[in-house]
């Protein structure tokens, strides 16, 4: 068995810690104004952390926004492969964060199990299997194989291909700062999806 990462199971310090509101300038007081913000109005760590790069934070803002709030595909696709990408990626974040989502979007508890098992558990409809399929083959390939495209082509247009692809991307980068900086999950948020999940090398 791989040795555990404390990281990756969120029972480490994080590297870099949410920046408190007694060390924002004005440029950051700016923009975290229009930051999504919790119940009570607390704003969310990944936030109040990746404001550390103010440059890239007002960049990174609009595109994560798109793909989360704009985008073509439903609310409950849209959930499934970020679900499935914060499994592959065994970030708890991620995963804490979008399971309340995802439900909002009409994804059930037992649906939310069932995606830890893949897209080979029983009860997915062709479509969901083959997008659960998709974000693992980008996980693993960077690429989408000729059968999972042409299915998935089927039921898509050329534009919501790529976000498909852009969306599986998006989470993993966002994965990779998560996991790597420790961020630590937000009080009222929990991830037990991902609870004994290790990373397979």
């Amino acid at each position: 068995m791989p040795e555990r990462d404390p990281v990756r199971h969120g029972n480490a310090l994080p590297r870099l810690v949410a920046l408190p509101e007694d060390g924002w300038d004005a440029r950051t007081r700016d923009l975290l104004a229009a930051a999504p913000r919790d119940p009570g109005g607390r704003i969310p760590n990944i936030f109040t952390t990746l404001v550390r790069h103010p440059d890239l934070y007002e960049r990174f803002m609009p595109f994560g926004g798109q793909l989360l709030r704009r985008g073509r595909l439903s609310g409950r696709l849209r959930e499934l492969l970020i679900l499935r990408t914060s499994y592959n990626t065994g970030a708890p974040y991620e995963w804490g964060r979008h399971v309340p989502l995802a439900k909002a979007a009409g994804v059930t508890d037992t649906e939310i199990d069932r995606l830890v098992q893949g897209a080979e558990a029983g009860g997915w409809s062709d479509l969901e299997r083959c997008l659960i399929r998709a974000a693992d083959e980008l996980n693993r390939d960077a690429r989408l194989c000729d059968a999972t495209w042409e299915v998935l082509a089927e039921h898509f247009g050329d534009a919501e291909m790529i976000e498909i692809t852009m969306l599986v991307g998006q989470y993993h980068m966002v994965a990779f700062f998560l996991n790597s900086v420790g961020v630590a999950l937000d009080p009222g948020f929990d991830s037990p999806g991902l609870a004994g999940k290790e990373r397979e090398r």
